[in-house]
């Protein structure tokens, strides 16, 4: 079992990601930002580390990250603000990488979205593009890295309940499923981190992956 530490740990996804760590085994650390959230994030099954992940350094996130096995990335500024988008989805994010090489931590998962990467194809007068670029980037420098990464990009999320099957998108980079459909359940992607976690099959890959009909553990065992 992994001791694992998830950054954003009060978010949507983490929130369904904890309890269903806890439940196979694994020991959560859960980096939040409030004082006011220690005690909701905690009723999961987590500990808690209060950090402010827009300000913290490399050496700040590599203390939080001292004996453990496992990153987990489910932070984000939450748009409206380039500059703390920008701040937070990349360069925390790159800063988080690199704090994880330094503590010995060899696995991280990122959360990233469905069609991230240079060819983002967003505009620059979106509401979107900082993020895009922002997680272009953060993306990116994983992969440079020398840590056992997975990335997995969720389509739009929702707060559906988990139907614990998904479909992967038929290539690296692309904006949609195989049949068209876009959505996917924040419990889905909760499932998905674990069975990444847990899946050896899932070291090195990019996975964009929406609401689908195929088991997950199943799928991602079989990459």
């Amino acid at each position: 079992m992994a001791d694992v530490v998830i950054i954003g740990g009060h978010g949507k996804v983490a929130m369904r990601t904890t309890p269903r760590l806890v439940e196979e085994g694994h020991t959560v650390t859960s980096v939040i930002r409030k004082e006011e959230q220690i005690q909701e994030v905690e009723s999961t099954g987590a500990k808690t580390v209060l950090l402010d992940i827009e300000q913290a350094t490399v050496n700040d996130f590599s203390d939080a990250f001292q004996g453990k096995d496992a990153v987990i990335w489910a932070a984000g500024a939450g748009g409206g603000n380039p500059e703390r988008t920008y701040a937070v989805d990349r360069d925390a994010a790159q800063r988080s990488i690199d704090a994880a090489a330094q503590a010995g931590v060899e696995r991280y998962i990122m959360i990233s979205y469905a069609g991230a990467g240079p060819d983002h194809g967003v505009s620059e007068d979106s509401s979107f593009f900082p993020y895009a670029e922002s997680k272009s980037a953060a993306d990116e420098h994983l992969r440079k890295s020398d840590l056992k990464y997975t990335i997995l990009g969720p389509g739009l999320l929702t707060l559906e309940d988990p139907t614990f099957k998904i479909s992967v998108a038929p290539e690296t980079g692309s904006a949609q499923s195989a049949d068209g459909g876009r959505d996917t359940s924040r419990s889905n992607v909760a499932e998905t981190i674990l069975v990444a976690l847990e899946e050896d099959a899932t070291v090195g890959q990019t996975i964009d992956f929406y609401d689908g009909d195929m088991d997950i553990r199943e799928l991602l065992r079989s990459l």
